[in-house]
C-alpha cells in the first residue's frame, strides 16, 4: 500500500532521476572536453603561430597585388573603368600626372615599389616611372595630358596603360599564370609566353625528374639493407640502425660540403680510381646531374630505410618457411608473398623521399650545377635577391598544390590496399 500511495519512488521520480544522470553525464563528458582542449591549445596555438599563419601569409603574396595602388593611388581608381579600346581619357592623364607630381621620401619609396611591379609587366616601365615622376616634380603643377605626352612619348603607347590597368588590381593572377609560365594578353586572354621566356615548367618538370630519380636509386639500396637490419639479431639490429641514423647527428650542410670535396677532380674518388687503374683522367662528378645525385642519394637513404625497416620487422619469417614449403621458387616467394607485405614500407619510404626531394636546396646548390637547380632554388632567388615575393610565393604555391595531390594520390593507394586486402 505504500508504494501505492507514494511511499516508495514513483514513475515520476525515477524519470527527474535519469535526466539529472544524463545531465551530469553531459557536464562531464564536455569538462573532459575541455580538459583535453586545455592540454593541447599551447600546441596548437604554436602550430598556427609559427606554422600556419607565416606559411598563408606567404602563400597569399601570389595573389595579393598592392603596389600600384598604394604608389599610385588616383591613377589606379581612375583607370580601373578604362575600356581599353583606344588612350585613356584626360581624367585618366590627370590623375597619373597628380601622382607623378606627389613629393617627398615616403610617396618616393611607394612610387619606386609601384614601378617595379609595373617592370615585372613590360620591362622597361620602372625607367618610364621614374623619369616621368623627376621631369613632373620640376612643374609648377601637376601635368596634363598633353604635357604628360611630352615629357615621354610612350605614354602615347596603348600597352603600358593595359600593363598599368593590370597591375592595378588588387588580388593578380600574374605571379601564378609566371609560375606556369602563362601570362595575360591586353584583351584579357591567357597565353603561352614566348619559348625565349619559358622557365619555370622545364624547372618543375627538372624537379620532379631529379626527385624521381634519386626515390627510385633510394628505395633499390634502401631495400636489401632495411631486409638485413630486420632479419639480423637483436644486439647487432640496433648497431645497424645506429649507423643508419648517424648521418642525422651530422650537419646537412657538412655532408654536402664532404662531398664537394670528396667528388672534385683531385678529390678522394677520382684518385682512388686512377691509382687502381679503372680510369686515366679525372671524371667530372661535381657541379653537375652526377654529383647531385650521388649527394642527394646519400643524405635521403636513411628516409628510405626506416619506413622498411618498420615495416619488415614485422613480417613473420613463417610466411616465407610457408611459401618455400609448398614448392614456391625464391622469386616466387620474393614477388607473391614477402613483396606485398613490405609493399607500404615501399611506398611510404618512397613517398617521403620524393616529397622531401622535391623542395630541397642546399644540396643541388652546392654540388649541383646551373642546368641542376630544383625549383627550391628559384623560390631563395626571388626571395632573397630579386625580392619578388609574389613569384617566389606563386611557385610555393605550385610546389604545395604537387605536394597535395601527391599525399591525395597515397590517401587513394591506401584507401585501396585496407579495401582489397593487397
Amino acid at each position: 500500500m505504500g508504494w501505492a500511495f507514494g511511499c516508495g519512488p514513483s514513475l515520476t521520480s525515477e524519470t527527474h532521476w535519469q535526466k539529472r544522470s544524463r545531465m551530469f553525464a553531459l557536464l562531464r563528458k564536455k569538462s573532459n572536453l575541455l580538459f583535453g582542449l586545455g592540454l593541447i591549445a599551447p600546441c596548437l596555438i604554436y602550430f598556427c603561430v609559427f606554422f600556419v599563419w607565416p606559411i598563408g601569409n606567404m602563400l597569399y603574396r601570389g595573389i595579393d597585388n598592392p603596389e600600384v595602388s598604394v604608389g599610385m593611388p588616383k591613377t589606379s581608381v581612375a583607370i580601373a573603368s578604362w575600356a581599353g579600346d583606344e588612350l585613356p581619357s584626360d581624367a585618366v592623364f590627370d590623375a597619373l600626372g597628380q601622382d607623378l607630381a606627389l613629393d617627398g621620401r615616403e610617396m618616393g619609396y611607394k612610387r619606386a615599389a609601384a614601378a617595379r611591379r609595373l617592370n615585372y609587366e613590360i620591362s622597361s616601365f620602372r625607367a618610364l616611372i621614374m623619369e616621368s615622376a623627376r621631369a613632373a616634380s620640376k612643374l609648377d603643377q601637376p601635368p596634363n595630358r598633353q604635357k604628360i605626352l611630352e615629357i615621354d612619348e610612350r605614354w602615347g603607347e596603348i600597352k603600358y596603360w593595359h600593363a598599368m590597368q593590370r597591375a592595378a588590381r588588387p588580388i593578380t593572377p600574374h605571379y601564378m599564370l609566371t609560375a606556369v609560365d602563362l601570362m595575360e594578353n591586353d584583351d584579357g586572354s591567357i597565353s603561352r609566353v614566348p619559348e625565349n621566356r619559358a622557365l619555370f615548367i622545364k624547372v618543375l618538370g627538372r624537379t620532379f625528374w631529379m626527385s624521381t630519380v634519386v626515390t627510385l636509386f633510394c628505395v633499390l639500396i634502401a631495400f636489401p639493407v632495411a631486409h638485413g637490419i630486420a632479419m639480423a639479431p637483436a644486439k647487432t639490429r640496433s648497431l645497424l640502425l645506429m649507423l643508419v641514423l648517424l648521418p642525422f647527428w651530422t650537419s646537412l650542410l657538412v655532408r654536402t660540403s664532404a662531398w664537394v670535396i670528396l667528388l672534385q677532380p683531385n678529390g678522394l674518388i677520382n684518385n682512388a680510381l686512377i691509382s687502381i687503374g679503372l680510369i686515366e683522367k679525372p671524371l667530372s662528378l661535381i657541379f653537375n646531374r652526377t654529383g647531385v645525385y650521388v649527394a642527394f642519394i646519400h643524405v635521403m637513404l636513411p628516409f628510405v630505410v626506416l619506413p622498411l625497416y618498420s615495416v619488415m620487422v614485422g613480417v613473420s619469417k613463417d610466411y616465407v618457411r610457408a611459401a618455400y614449403s609448398l614448392g614456391a621458387s625464391i622469386p616466387h616467394t620474393f614477388l607473391k608473398v614477402y613483396l606485398p607485405i613490405a609493399w607500404p614500407g615501399v611506398w611510404s619510404g618512397g613517398l617521403l623521399c620524393f616529397v622531401v626531394c622535391l623542395g630541397y636546396y642546399i644540396t643541388p646548390l652546392l654540388v649541383g650545377g646551373s642546368k641542376d637547380q630544383m625549383i627550391s632554388y628559384f623560390i631563395a632567388f626571388f626571395t632573397n635577391r630579386t625580392i619578388n615575393w609574389g613569384l617566389a610565393a606563386s611557385l610555393a604555391i605550385v610546389l604545395c598544390l604537387s605536394v597535395f595531390i601527391l599525399l591525395a594520390i597515397y590517401g587513394w593507394f591506401s584507401r585501396k590496399t585496407l579495401a582489397t586486402g593487397r
